[in-house]
This record gives structure tokens, sequence and C-alpha cells, in this order.
């Protein structure tokens, strides 16, 4: 018997699909942001205080709010579902190509439809189709490109794939209000889909250059079968071991343990809605606060819309400044900045940039006027927290999961989102039927967020040192286990 040693050769040449990828992130991003920049403030002056009466105002913006979130809570479910169609039928280069459609058709609504509540909802949920049917298929779909011979680029890949997204950012929460104010809705609507087309074809461009993961179909080795299976049988349970254990009877073990890992991924995610929840509100609650606020900024009047560029340009600013400045220092000083720490100091962070929020809208109350400069150093703190959250996060759920689910735990991730925003959603719901949230009045409203992402952090400080991980790209031991296991079964 002949004992083979596989010698990997490392190399930092980056796979030749990365630039399509990218460039398709950043057009499909400019689109989808640049809508929704003007997106809230639309809602209020076109549907629900044309007049501007302020006796209307709250519930408008309250109108509006909720609109927006819903919006957003559907475009951030809908991952898990294209998440499934890619691993168990098509393949992720499928959805991709197709739903894009879908996409560049609910922006055609929108810039058709502009007078038309109805249709223009529609639009909506077309466009929320569009982009969360191929959210975790995009992002998986970079790390696929990677092997074990360059897989210690992926790190840096998924920071310039953020960077990407930005870009697309910046650039269309400029331009897009701008258009808006000036040339009407029709054109603020239709340019983002004239981007998301030029995606489209970007991405097209690069098919010939995919590495193309193939679908695994449906097999009952998989995370529901298995995770339902332990849980029906819970009573099979022997002492010291897991609930999920009690599969191993029934299903490879390999397998099993690919299914723990993902559970102990969740048990992350599961503090992660409380910062969507609260970051997706610089994109409608503080846009509207922008409008209450001295704008000047040496003497250019930014529009309210514009506010919020400043997010993806600090965030432009702080991804290298994370990347090759921050956590090397903390290394160097023997502090491991662990994926779970990254995520604790994210959360922190973000608390303390709605305290400022808070602190503004306490001014406002009051009859005051305060500077933009104040929301912009929210803005600050809030981008530092997003680098440590969010980009974690992407990371995180890739490299914490087997090969077999790494869509579906993108979808997951994603997920996080929609839950975050569909809390949201319901308290501005609350408040314009006068509901129980109702008497989250101005400041009181962003108060009430601080309290509640206070517990999140308490909790999560004493849960997330209990958490054990297992990286599945330093380590693929594991994967390699759970694909023999399954051909064999075959």
């Amino acid at each position: 018997m002949t004992n083979e040693t596989t010698v990997i050769v490392k190399t930092n040449k980056y796979p030749e699909s990365i630039p399509y990828i990218i460039g398709n992130e950043a057009a499909e991003r400019f689109s989808f942001y640049g809508m929704r920049s003007i997106l809230v403030t639309f809602l209020v002056a076109q549907f629900f205080n044309p007049s501007l009466n302020p006796a209307m105002q709250t519930v408008a913006n309250a109108q509006a709010n909720a609109y927006t979130h819903f919006f957003v809570s559907l475009a951030y479910a809908m991952p898990i579902v294209g998440a499934i169609i890619a691993d168990w039928f098509v393949g992720k280069y499928k959805v991709i190509l197709y739903v894009s459609i879908i996409y560049c058709l609910g922006h055609l609504f929108l810039a058709l439809f502009d007078t038309n509540l109805e249709w223009f909802r529609y639009g909506l949920i077309l466009i929320a189709v569009g982009a969360g049917g191929i959210k975790s298929c995009v992002s998986a779909n970079v790390g696929d490109q990677f092997d074990r011979s360059n897989n210690h680029l992926m790190s840096k890949v998924y920071g310039w794939f953020y960077f990407s997204i930005n870009t697309g950012s910046v650039v269309s929460t400029m331009l897009i209000p701008w258009v808006y104010a000036n040339y009407g809705a029709k054109w603020a609507f239709g340019i983002p889909g004239v981007l998301m087309a030029i995606a489209t074809l970007i991405f097209f461009s690069g098919r010939k250059k995919y590495v193309r993961v193939p679908p695994s179909g449906i097999n009952k080795d998989n995370f529901v079968y298995i995770s339902l299976y332990a849980l029906l049988n819970f009573t099979k349970k022997k002492k010291n071991e897991s609930l999920l254990d009690v599969a191993k009877g029934k299903f490879p073990s390999e397998r099993v343990e690919g299914i723990k890992a993902v559970w102990r991924v969740m048990a992350v995610f599961a503090f992660i809605p409380i910062f969507w929840a609260m970051w997706d509100q610089n994109l409608s609650e503080w846009v509207l606060q922008a409008t209450k606020l001295d704008r000047n900024i040496l003497g250019y009047n930014l529009l309210p819309e514009q506010v919020q560029t400043v997010n993806p340009i600090f965030l432009l600013l702080f991804i290298p400044i994370f990347t090759y400045g921050v956590y090397p220092a903390f290394e160097k000083m023997g502090i491991k900045t662990t994926p779970l720490r990254r995520i604790g100091a994210g959360l922190i962070l973000t608390a303390l940039s709605f305290v400022i929020i808070a602190l503004i809208q306490t001014n406002i109350d009051a009859g005051g006027n305060p500077s933009v400069w104040w929301q912009i150093f929210a803005y600050v703190i809030l981008s530092a927290g997003e680098v440590l959250v969010s980009i974690t996060g992407l990371e995180y759920a890739y490299t914490q999961s087997p090969k077999s689910m790494k869509s579906t735990m993108t979808a997951i991730w994603l997920l996080t989102v929609a839950i975050g925003n569909m809390f949201v959603a319901l308290v501005n719901n609350s408040i314009s039927n006068k509901g129980f949230f109702a008497q989250l009045e101005g400041a009181s409203y962003y108060w009430f967020f601080v309290v509640l992402i206070s517990v999140f952090i308490i909790i999560y400080l004493f849960v997330s040192p209990r958490i054990k991980e297992r990286n599945y790209i330093l380590d693929p031991e594991d994967d390699i286990l759970i694909e023999a296991s399954t051909r064999n079964k075959k």
C-alpha cells in the first residue's frame, strides 16, 4: 500500500472571474441603493403627505418607514429561496442570471408607475425578489472561485467585494437624489434600472471564467431533514451528547457534525437582527431626520437624501484601515481579533451611534436646528460598527459552514437583515395606526432602540465566549469526509 502526500502549492494569483463578480456587484448595488436613497422621502411627498400638512407628518413618516422596511425585509428574506434553488436544483450561475431579469423589470415598474401606488408597490416586490433572489448566490459565488492554493486571499477579496458595494452606493446616493430634485421621479428611478441592466450584462460576460459548483440535488442528508429527525426523536438522546447526535444512527456522522457547525453559526446570528434593525434606519428614519437639520457644509446645502452618502464613504476608508491597520495592530499586542469579538465590538458601536441620533432628536424636539455634522459623526461610528459586524458576518457565514451549505448559510445570514427590518416595519406600522408603539414620539423612538440593543449586547457578552468555532476553509477535512460519505451512500 502506497502513502501519497498531496502538496498544495500556494499562489498569490486571484481567480480570473473576480473582476466580473465585483463589477457586477458594484453596478447592482448602484441600482439598489440608488432607488432606495430616495424611496422614503418619495413615498411621503408623492403618496402619504403630498400637501406637506404638519398634522399628518408623523403618520406619513411612519407609513413611509413601514413601506421601506417591509420592502427591505422581503428583499432579504428571498435569499433563502434563491439559495435552495441554487444549491439543490440549478446552481448559482443560472439563479443569478435569470433572477436579474426580474430585477430589471421591477426597476421599469418604478419608473413607469411613479404616480400609482399599487403598481409602484408591485415594482418594489419585483425588485425585492430580484435583489434577494441573487444575493446569497453572489456572495457565496465569491468563495467558490477559490481553492486550497489561493484561499488565503479570500479575506482580502471579500473586503474588495464589500468595497465594490459601497463604491456603487457612494455614487448612487449622491447622484440619484440630485436627479430626483432636478428631473423628477421617472429619471431618478429609471437610471438605477439602466445600471441593473449593465450589471446583468457584466455578469453574463464572465460566464466562461466562473468556477461553477454543481447543485447537490435533494437528499435526506441535508440541514432540514437531519434537524427535524433529531427534534422528533429527542427521547433517544443519551447523557452528555447533543440533541443532533441522535441523528447519527440514521445519517452519516460526518454530515451530522456539519449540521452542528451550522447551528453553532446560527447561535451567533441570533444577535445580528438587532444590528440590522438599527443600521437600516440610516436609509429611512435618519433621512427624514436630516430634513430638519442645518445641512450647510462648507457653503453647500446637501439634500436630505445625500447625507447618507457619508456611510459608504466612511466604509471605503475604514475597510483598508481595519484590514491592514487595526486588526494587525491588535494582533501584535497579543489581542486576537476573532470574528466573535469583532461582532461584539460592532454592536457596541452601533448602540453609540443611536445615542448620538437620540440626542440630536432631543434638540430638534426642543425647537433646535442642529448641524448635520452631528449626524455625520453618528455615521462615522455606525460605519465602523458595520465593518466589524457586516463584513465579519459575511465571511463567517462562508468559512464556518460545510461546502454543501455555503449558499444556504449565507442566506440565513441575510435572513437576519429581513428579521431586523420586519421588526422596524411593525413598529412603524403600529405608530401609523395609533397602536402600542405610537407612544414612541421624537427622541423616545431612538432611545427605545438604544435600550433594546443594550440588552442584546449584555446577553451576547455572556454567550459568545461559550460558542465553539470550526473554520472549514483552514481545516477542510470535515468537508472531504462529508463528500466521501455522500458519494459512498449514492
